[in-house]
């Protein structure tokens, strides 16, 4: 979440009235994130998330927005789209489509309780499960394709180490396989600020715009590497053991994904790798714009390159 689109009074009041919201009390801009502009608006009738897609086009829309009120609707902790008085779920403004969605209670977690990292896995596993009945379906847009054209992008603009460890990663992750790994609907980016809790209660999973259909084991990865390490980006051993039991207790994880395990953790990582150092190489104008350092993603992969992965139950 960003702001890259200012928003003002006078352009937000007339989009409100398309929704039975009540009046505009508040509102103001988001910093986290790095993709769309964010802002918490308050009205007579509740409080919102207004996001302004900078990158998804209306067409794109329906499917994150109508995940959302699948998984909403099936108990998955996911805040629901508002819908419209036209009863859908994105209009335009100042150009861009926007949709509101309901702000719910809670906060992100800068240093996660072993508790926590265990609600996180359990609601990852009622997604995996229970997104099975969305009929919707989205390619990933950050899988390997995806990986070498941003690779080729940013190799002038790399270290000889970095280009070293980035072309070895590549040529490792070519050998792995992956074919017929069980697969549906992943949030694809549940980083820690992604997951609000009130105390150690998981209110609700946010920020659905990465969101796929994809392998399951890769979106645990994802989620291992931001909740289950420590300071120093190694495994946090008890946080570890904690998510994946709780997801396992709702999916057990199959005797292929135990064996591609360690590949999938440094295939988040290089994803992640890969996309902040693009940002940091080519950043883009904003108010508010956040630029995350690349450098913890490089110590997740150099981990796991060098074994330091705890199995899967």
């Amino acid at each position: 979440m960003s702001v890259f689109t200012p928003v003002t009074r006078r352009s937000l009041e007339p989009f409100l009235t398309g929704y039975d919201v009540g009046e505009l009390v508040n509102f103001h801009g988001i910093s986290e994130g790095v993709e769309n502009t964010n802002y918490f608006v308050d009205t007579t009738e509740g409080q919102y998330v207004l996001t302004l897609f900078e990158r998804l086009d209306y067409e794109q829309l329906p499917y994150f927005l109508g995940l959302m009120a699948h998984l909403n609707a099936a108990g998955v902790p996911t805040p629901a789209p508002k819908p419209g008085r036209s009863g859908a779920l994105n209009q335009p403004l100042l150009g861009k489509p926007a949709a509101l969605v309901e702000r719910i209670a809670g906060i992100g977690v800068a240093d996660p309780s072993s508790a926590q990292c265990a609600a996180v896995g359990d609601a990852l596993g009622l997604l995996h499960t229970r997104g099975q009945g969305f009929d919707g379906h989205r390619a990933p847009d950050r899988s390997v394709d995806w990986w070498h054209r941003t690779a080729d992008a940013l190799r002038d603009r790399l270290s000889q180490d970095e280009r070293s460890l980035l072309d070895d990663e590549l040529a490792f992750q070519a050998t792995v396989p992956r074919e017929g790994l069980p697969a549906g609907v992943i949030h694809a980016d549940l980083f820690r600020d992604n997951a609000l809790f009130a105390g150690e209660r998981l209110s609700g999973l946010i920020d659905w715009y990465y969101a796929c259909n994809d392998r399951f084991l890769y979106d645990v990865a994802v989620a291992v590497n931001d909740w289950c390490v420590d300071e120093d980006w190694k495994p946090a051993h008890s946080h570890w053991r904690a998510l994946l039991a709780a997801y396992a207790a709702r999916r057990a994880f199959t005797d292929q994904e135990r064996e591609i395990w360690e590949a999938e953790l440094r295939a988040s990582a290089l994803r992640f790798w890969l996309s902040r150092l693009y940002d940091r190489a080519f950043p883009r104008g904003g108010d508010l714009t956040l630029i995350k350092d690349p450098n913890p993603q490089r110590q997740r992969l150099e981990h796991w390159r060098d074994g330091s992965a705890l199995p899967l139950p």
